[in-house]
């Protein structure tokens, strides 16, 4: 393995175990996992440095301290300095992964990831030994993103074996994985990953440059790498794309786009975004394309019900009761007579109740969260109707709306219309109709402006790109859909105002 180029403002490595050991031990001060094994080789004296919490003791005296000591290079005496250290890791140590590490800060960054680190007496370069022993998730079914049909398996918080997954489903010897650290404490891993020749170069390019531009003390999770890469940080739409599972991610990575993996994150995100994106499943190109298609209209269906419903209520029932059929008009009006509230009111006082519930349900445990949720929805909502605070009309509205934003397959998209309902119907209840319009239009505007790594964000429909039409709101078979696609080969534009990322110097550690 080449030995890495020192980085600027590097600490070399002492040609004294001792000394080494000591500067090494500095750094992590009184811990009572970080373990020592005094070792001789073939009368050289040296040492065996790991963290006892990321690496199993037993392996290490067994595979590495014993074989060390056992050591006999009396019929090589023409070896010395690194040649010496090379034939002792292939004569004992063969088949540990393993690198070569000549600087302080590579010592220690490499025993934080689970290294056991060999010191030499004479020796400016030390031995790393990766054995890391950290108990993994193993993989299971995705939880969040369920499907009838398709894979079961799902993203770990492990990287490797997230990487694993992409690689066993795309055998294209062009997938490529690049890899750095970011956050100043916890010196997190992030791998992009992408296919050389199908996505633009130009796209992995700013992908590269934005995860540069990361800064902060902790990274933990690829929601907040999400958050510095996004191009517009004052938008309820996302322009990035979140998976926990594999063969969308790798759906994603055929299509041209680039895949962000954090270790320690079951979630993989994928760049350039378009919005139809979230309205697509795996399992549309798993089944008969009649039948995706029509799931997928009505997932577009209920994001709008989602969105305008509530709206819509509250318009009729305040401002335009010619538009609403007599018997429907006089039933809502006999629901509402004793009701004190305004419609927009009266929405508010469900919608939010309904939030509260929500909510509930997801931070309690998983055995009681849903039952809350539910029996909470119907004590409250009867309670309420025979109180006279809200009519039974507005509990189905909000019941139908509810039911409706679980539709959305993500649900960081399906949080944006739980937002917008809300504008929705308070230009409604101001006025009217044209309250929902002028809404409805502003936020056409809004999407229309957005871009995800420069792609625009409403492609391929504005601009219109009618190679593209064949899977936006149909899907058609799949001998149909072996040309690739042209949104993400779109001329590139990135206005970098526009971006969430402060421009800063800092800049990733490159991984080994």
């Amino acid at each position: 393995m080449p030995q890495q180029a020192k980085p600027k403002g590097s600490t070399p490595l002492a040609p004294h175990a001792t000394a080494n050991q000591k500067r090494i031990t500095e750094e992590f001060g009184q811990t009572d996992d970080f373990k020592k094994i005094p070792v001789s080789i073939a009368g050289t004296e040296g040492v065996l440095l790991y963290f006892s919490t990321l690496v199993d003791s037993k392996e290490v005296s067994k595979q590495v301290a014993e074989a060390l000591t056992q050591t006999d290079l009396s019929g090589q005496p023409h070896l010395r300095g690194t040649e010496q250290l090379e034939a002792l890791r292939r004569t004992f140590l063969n088949g540990v992964p393993y690198q070569y590490i000549q600087d302080l800060e590579q010592a220690v960054q490499a025993l934080l990831r689970g290294n056991v680190l060999l010191l030499v007496e004479g020796l400016t370069t030390a031995l790393g030994l990766q054995m890391s022993a950290v108990q993994k998730r193993s993989v299971v079914e995705a939880s969040t993103q369920t499907v009838v049909r398709g894979p079961k398996d799902s993203f770990v918080e492990a990287l490797a074996v997230n990487k694993a997954l992409v690689r066993q489903r795309l055998r294209n010897p062009k997938l490529r994985f690049e890899s750095s650290n970011i956050g100043d404490d916890t010196k997190t891993r992030v791998s992009i990953a992408y296919i050389e020749g199908k996505v633009p170069e130009h796209i992995v390019k700013e992908v590269r440059h934005r995860i540069g531009q990361i800064y902060g003390d902790a990274i933990l999770d690829s929601g907040q790498v999400e958050e510095f890469i996004t191009d517009k940080a004052f938008t309820l739409f996302p322009t990035t794309y979140s998976t926990e599972r594999p063969d969308t991610a790798c759906l994603h990575l055929i299509q041209g786009k680039v895949a962000v993996l954090v270790d320690g994150s079951p979630f993989v995100l994928t760049v350039p975004t378009v919005f139809n994106d979230f309205f697509q499943v795996s399992e549309d190109y798993y089944q008969p394309f009649l039948m995706s298609s029509f799931l997928r209209i009505i997932r577009y269906l209920a994001y709008f019900i989602s969105l305008l419903l509530p709206g819509l209520y509250v318009a009729l029932t305040t401002y335009h009761y010619e538009l609403v059929p007599t018997p429907l008009l006089v039933s809502i009006i006999s629901q509402r007579e004793n009701v004190p509230f305004p419609a927009v009111v009266e929405l508010f006082i469900m919608e939010i109740t309904f939030e509260i519930l929500r909510e509930a349900g997801v931070r309690m445990p998983r055995a009681v969260g849903q039952t809350v949720s539910i029996v909470g929805a119907l004590v409250i909502g009867q309670a309420a109707v025979e109180a006279g605070v809200v009519s039974t009309v507005m509990v189905i509205v909000v019941s139908l709306t509810a039911i409706a934003s679980f539709v959305s397959p993500i649900y960081s998209f399906s949080s944006s219309s739980r937002l917008l309902r809300f504008l929705v119907a308070l230009g409604a209840g101001v006025l009217g109709l044209y309250g929902i319009l002028l809404v409805t239009a502003a936020m056409i505007i809004h999407l229309v402006s957005l871009r995800s790594f420069g792609v625009p964000y409403f492609a391929p429909i504005a601009p219109l790109i009618e190679q593209d039409q064949k899977d936006v709101f149909l899907r058609m078979p799949a001998w149909a859909l072996t040309k690739g696609y042209r949104t993400f080969r779109l001329p590139f534009h990135v206005n970098r105002s526009h971006t969430s990322t402060p421009i800063s110097d800092h800049q990733p550690e490159e991984e080994s």
